[in-house]
């Protein structure tokens, strides 16, 4: 199936300019909506570009945005000043799409890798009906017993947070090295400049602390359908982390996968027959469930955030200086072929 491809810009209710993207079905209704979180540093047009596509080539439509100070939003360069802005931002974006009315009677699907899974589980615990399922790629949902800091450590880096909070002070291992098997796709995923490459700034570090220990003390309230998957041999990420989020969740609807051998980028960094049998039990998860009947009835006005979205979108309709010739204000882009994948931290 051809895919078909578009970028836009909206600004956040803190006038932060974003970058937006979507994969859709080119000749055939969309079965669903599907929406990325990507992980820490990341992006979606290019990192999340496969993903994108090839659900869109089985007939979802695919949404992702680039958080603030990541990929091509604005920003410092991944500095999370709080954490709870990249979830407004995504509430915003991803319902001025489910609420628009050719999509009120879709089924709504989160995609959230590594970060992105800590995204997704709290924009489910922010409107916890909204949601029709999830999948879970490695997610950053708990601090592994192996790495967690003492607290004595994060009483004193608490305390120089809003003395040095841009600092890249926090050392870490290489996670690239540590993510991708493979060193050619390995290499593929660090050339792109989208990309952050660079030590963790000090303030990020503590809101990354902070919002795996907050999810992990309310993953019971977790309870939407979901899907997780993780590779078990996974440094970035421990499977457990996986493990607490299946065994916890109160969801009467979940299903988990652990992938013997596999890294941490198991839809990208591992051999394409690997690659391949994770996406092919992805989509065999949303499909399953994309094919039981929906029962929704459109929000009422007032709960709606789609006005508020396309209002900020407008506001920036004159700052695009560097957008490419597509369908009006949108890049347009028609893919056909076996899509290919680098995703996930």
């Amino acid at each position: 199936m051809e895919v078909e491809y578009q970028e836009d810009y909206i600004r956040s209710s803190r006038g932060v300019q974003l970058f937006t993207c979507r994969w859709l079905p080119f000749s055939s209704p969309a079965k669903a909506l599907v929406f990325l979180c990507h992980g820490y540093g990341m992006e979606c047009s290019s990192f999340m570009r496969g993903c994108g596509t090839r659900l869109a080539a089985v007939g979802y439509a695919v949404y992702g945005i680039d958080y603030e100070g990541h990929g091509r939003s604005m920003g410092a360069r991944c500095y999370i000043k709080r954490f709870h802005d990249i979830v407004t931002d995504c509430d915003r974006f991803f319902k001025s799409v489910c609420e628009m009315e050719e999509n009120i009677y879709q089924r709504r699907f989160l995609y959230g890798e590594s970060m992105g899974g800590a995204v997704a589980l709290l924009l489910h615990q922010r409107d916890p009906t909204y949601w029709d399922g999830a999948v879970f790629v490695a997610p950053m949902c708990k601090i592994s017993e192996k790495v967690k800091p003492h607290p004595i450590v994060v009483n004193v880096l608490t305390k120089m947070e809003e003395i040095i909070p841009k600092w890249k002070v926090v050392p870490t291992k290489d996670i690239f090295d540590n993510a991708f098997k493979d060193p050619i796709k390995r290499q593929e995923i660090r050339s792109n400049r989208l990309l952050y490459k660079d030590k963790p700034r000090l303030k990020t570090a503590l809101e990354l602390l902070r919002t795996s220990m907050l999810i992990e003390d309310s993953l019971t309230k977790v309870t939407l359908p979901f899907f997780v998957l993780h590779g078990e041999a996974d440094t970035v990420t421990d499977p457990e982390v996986s493990r607490a989020l299946y065994r916890r969740a109160g969801s009467a609807d979940k299903t988990m996968k652990i992938y013997p051998g596999m890294w941490h980028g198991l839809t990208s960094g591992e051999p394409d027959h690997n690659v391949d049998a994770v996406f092919s039990d992805i989509v065999a998860w949303l499909d399953d469930r994309t094919a039981r009947p929906v029962n929704r009835r459109p929000r009422s006005p007032g709960s709606s955030t789609v006005g508020a979205a396309r209002l900020d979108e407008s506001k920036v309709a004159g700052e695009r200086s560097h957008r490419k010739r597509g369908r009006g204000a949108r890049v347009l882009c028609v893919w056909k072929g076996r899509p290919t994948h680098r995703a996930a931290m």
